[in-house]
């Protein structure tokens, strides 16, 4: 599905990323964890085309991304709130992004009703833009976004940081419902919380990949061991 293939990302002398080879399968749940300026970020952006790399190149479906925009037709992704329309209501961000996906108004918000438990009476019908949300509910509001239209990838940014205990466990199961050839892939500095909706999880550090482990029982102590050396 997804394929990195001698990924170099430099700013000056800095290699801030370098990934010989990284393969993504269709239907995978890709844990990425690592420490602040590790590279998940960088990476996730790379895939979405957001920078340019300095060496090597992102396939998704077997297309460049950075010379082919079809992947963007099945890509959703929430990284942080500049993916937001700030002067908008979530219902009007709603409706844009689902417009995008050839959705009508009825369609978005028919999808949207799985998200009434995740959204806690806090997102719609609040008559508020979303630059006066609350940061957890203007994250509230990118995840959702990211999976109108049902892409086949889906990339979120440390989806659990600024949501409550409830939001985050609502998430976890949201993930966990997904169909399984959706692919999905997440970046959290929570172990816990990536160990258990991820069943592949790799480690950065200082842009270079560690370890690549397939989750089971003993990964988050395998994980919370490495961090804690």
């Amino acid at each position: 599905m997804i394929k990195a293939l001698d990924l170099t990302k430099q700013y000056g002398p800095a290699v801030v990323l370098d990934i010989p080879e990284l393969e993504i399968r269709t239907g995978e749940r890709f844990g990425l964890v690592g420490n602040n300026g590790a590279g998940k970020t960088t990476l996730f952006s790379l895939i979405l085309d957001l920078i340019r790399a300095t060496k090597g190149a992102v396939h998704s479906k077997g297309l460049n991304v950075a010379q082919s925009a079809e992947w963007k037709a099945y890509t959703g992704s929430f990284l942080d709130e500049t993916f937001l329309i700030g002067f908008l209501t979530p219902e009007e961000y709603f409706r844009f992004v689902g417009k995008l996906y050839g959705m009508n108004e009825s369609d978005v918000f028919s999808f949207l009703e799985k998200f009434e438990a995740f959204f806690n009476g806090e997102v719609l019908g609040r008559d508020k833009y979303i630059r006066d949300l609350s940061k957890g509910n203007q994250k509230k509001t990118g995840i959702a976004a990211a999976l109108l239209g049902s892409p086949e990838v889906i990339i979120l940014d440390e989806p659990f940081a600024n949501l409550d205990p409830s939001s985050q466990i609502r998430l976890k199961n949201l993930i966990r419902e997904l169909e399984r050839d959706r692919t999905v892939l997440i970046s959290s500095h929570d172990l816990s919380h990536v160990t258990e909706v991820c069943e592949r999880i790799v480690v950065l550090e200082k842009g270079k990949i560690i370890r690549d482990i397939q989750a089971n029982q003993d990964t988050l102590q395998e994980l919370e061991a490495y961090f804690s050396a």
